[in-house]
Parts: structure tokens; C-alpha cells; sequence
């Protein structure tokens, strides 16, 4: 439980939550505890209540999981092999053959991928909404209705949902509002806090932060909730290694100071964009021309290291420059420490080509790192043109 490190500041949680000493030797850092089984103390007697094979627990696992509940406010925290494992454990865990989902039309493409071409053959149903329209939301509600999943900074075009008022619309139907809170980490923003019922992360990116491990996470302060999840993880057996729980860790106690650095940068990115000759819109909610600026001022703490941007000239000058950077690393994935850029409609998005959530052929996505801002202002115009 993590009660306790919830009077300390995100800070001192980053660092201490779920890591305390070692109590045998004394270890400030939680040991890797690279093993598959345990001795139990008699038949069916395992230990501290917990260990017994590591699909099931791990004490590394479990000190990262605990420290994820706590950045995010909540009582309980799973994690997942990758975050679409975390996402397709959520959704089954809320949804049986023949309810309804509603997804923003601005979600990740796997997301759309694992709904569209996986669950629906499960016989979930799902509708695409603006999830930033209260009215729109309303209208794609059904009674079979039990899941609103919410994107917010939306990835890629930066979209900013209200979740008090999303949460307030999803409970009155009955349902439940998830949040993937990737994009804002905990450091930002915590949705729980104004009314969402369960936060999922890939912590592959800020988390992690260092494009070094693959992971996903769950975070919820319902104790049913918990235990639905855990009961599916186990027999789906979607965990991470001991490693990559450690990994994840290390990258934690770092993210508040990334986060400042991402932000920074970010925001003198977008402003250098905006006054670019070439560049037809800026996405980043920290622009005050950005319909969700007010918003995410309210909601967030800052407005995030992800910046995305179309050009006048069209898709080809979209993928030449992507080819041309230096510094910004042609890649797929984000918030890693690194900068990298990519084209959604090719890259990570193309499983959305056709659909209500296609996004522009000319729009590029940057991951804005930790280098020198005014470096990569220069890699950019450079590529521009």
C-alpha cells in the first residue's frame, strides 16, 4: 500500500515510493530479483503473501508498481509487458461480448487496432466521438455503454479532454472513463484526481525515459478493479521481467527533472514552428491559439514535450524533411531523453488509414528530448528548408 508516501511531494515519491532500504543488506536501490520461483513455507504457504512464481509476483515488480501508484495518487498499480498489454487487460477486464465502448478520434493507432481488428471479432462495440465535444459524447453513448477511453494530450494532433466532464458523462451511463496519460505522465497531470476511474501508461516512454525498456502500466483506486486485472495478468501472464521493472524504476526517479527539460524545449520548438514560412499549423496545447490552451493551463501542470505540425507544401516535403534531420532521430516511440520525429500516417498511425481517425498525410510528430534547445531549432530549419 501506498498511503504513506502520498504526504511526501511527486519529487521524494519518485525516488522513495515502494524503495526502501533493502532490509537484509541495507541496499538503497531495490535489488533485481532475477528469479522464476520461490521456496514456499510449506504447502501452499507463500511468501509474505505474495511469492510463489513470478508471472504471479515479484519484489521488483512489486516495488515498481508501487511507485507508479503513487506519482499517479492511487492505491494500486499493475504492470504490463507493454502498454497494449495494459490496454487490452483494462478493456477486457470492463467489457464483455455485446457492450460498447466509446474511443476519441484522435487515439493511438494500435489502440484503434487492438479495438477494431481484435476485440470487435469478441463482440465488442465501439463508436468514435470528440471527446473534447461534451455533446458528441453524449450522443455516442448507448446503454450497452460500459468504457470511455480517453487520450489527453491525444497522440498525435495534441487533442485536450475536460476528464472531469468526461468522468461526470461516463458514470452517468454507468460506465467507467480510462485515461492513457502517456503523453502527460503523472508529473503533469493525474486524472484520478478529477474523476477518472483508471490510468494507463506505456512506460516505455517518459516513464522509462530512456528508450531502453519496453513496459506498460495500470493505475486505479478500485480494489474490484485491481483485482480483475491481476486475476487476467496472471493467466494471460503479460508481465515485465525483473530488469525491466528495475529499468522503469531508475527512470522514475528522474521524471520530474526530464519533464521540466521536455517542456522547456517543447515550448520553444512549437514558437519557433509557428513563425516558420513552411509550416501550415503547430500542435502543442502551450500554444495559446490551441483550442484545448485553456484547458490543459487549467489541468496540467505544464503542457508536455510532444509538438506535432503540418506543413503547407504537403505530405512529400513532410517525408523529405523527416529524412533530412540530424539531431531529431527518424524513429517511432517517445520521451525518451533523445529527440526524435516521425511521420504519422506511414509510421505510427498508418493502421488508422481509411477511418475516422486518420490523420493528415502532411503532419509530422516530434518527441522534443533533453539536448540544447536552441540545437534542435537549428536541426529543424535546417531540414525545413
Amino acid at each position: 500500500m501506498v498511503q504513506e508516501p502520498l504526504r511526501f511531494g511527486f519529487e521524494t515519491r519518485a525516488i522513495h515510493a515502494g524503495q526502501q532500504p533493502d532490509p537484509r543488506t541495507g541496499a538503497v536501490i531495490v535489488p533485481i530479483y532475477q528469479t522464476s520461483t520461490y521456496a514456499q513455507d510449506g504447502v501452499g504457504g507463500t511468501r509474505e503473501g505474495d511469492y510463489e512464481y513470478s508471472r504471479t509476483a515479484n519484489p521488483t515488480r512489486t516495488a515498481c508498481e508501487e511507485a507508479i501508484a503513487a506519482l499517479e495518487n492511487a492505491e494500486h498499480g499493475l504492470s504490463f509487458a507493454s502498454g497494449m498489454a495494459a490496454t487490452d487487460a483494462v478493456i477486457r477486464a470492463v467489457l464483455r461480448p455485446g457492450d460498447h465502448l466509446v474511443l476519441g478520434n484522435d487515439a493511438y493507432g494500435g489502440t484503434f487496432r487492438l479495438i477494431d481488428k481484435v476485440l470487435t471479432g469478441w463482440g465488442i462495440e465501439y463508436t468514435v466521438a470528440d471527446l473534447t465535444s461534451p455533446d458528441e459524447v453524449r450522443a455516442a453513448m448507448r446503454p450497452a455503454t460500459k468504457l470511455v477511453w480517453c487520450e489527453s494530450p491525444s497522440n498525435p494532433l495534441l487533442g485536450i479532454c475536460d476528464f472531469a466532464a468526461l468522468a461526470e458523462l461516463a458514470h452517468a451511463s454507468g460506465a467507467l472513463l480510462a485515461v492513457d496519460n502517456t503523453f502527460a505522465t503523472p508529473y503533469l497531470q493525474q486524472p484520478l484526481d478529477s474523476g477518472a476511474d483508471v490510468v494507463v501508461h506505456s512506460t516505455t516512454k517518459y516513464l522509462g525515459g530512456h528508450s531502453d525498456v519496453v513496459g506498460g502500466a495500470v493505475v486505479t483506486r478500485s480494489e474490484e478493479l485491481r483485482e480483475q486485472l491481476f486475476f487476467l495478468r496472471n493467466c494471460s501472464g503479460a508481465v515485465p521481467s525483473p530488469f525491466d521493472s528495475w529499468l522503469t524504476m531508475r527512470g522514475m526517479k528522474t521524471l520530474a527533472v526530464r519533464m521540466e527539460r521536455h517542456c522547456d524545449n517543447a515550448e520553444q520548438l512549437a514558437a519557433a514552428l509557428v513563425e516558420h514560412p513552411k509550416v501550415d499549423r503547430v500542435y502543442y496545447p502551450g500554444l495559446p491559439q490551441h483550442p484545448g490552451h485553456q484547458r490543459a493551463a487549467k489541468q496540467m501542470r505544464r503542457f508536455g514535450g510532444m509538438v506535432s505540425f503540418t506543413l503547407s507544401s504537403g505530405e512529400q516535403h513532410a517525408l523529405e524533411v523527416a529524412a533530412r534531420t540530424e539531431l531529431f532521430v527518424l524513429a517511432e516511440s517517445l520521451g525518451g531523453i533523445e529527440s526524435l520525429i516521425e511521420h504519422p500516417g506511414q509510421m505510427t498511425h498508418a493502421s488508422v488509414a481509411g477511418s475516422l481517425l486518420q490523420v493528415p498525410a502532411n503532419l509530422l510528430r516530434l518527441s522534443v528530448g533533453i539536448e540544447n534547445a536552441d540545437d534542435l531549432i537549428a536541426d529543424l530549419r535546417a531540414a525545413l528548408g
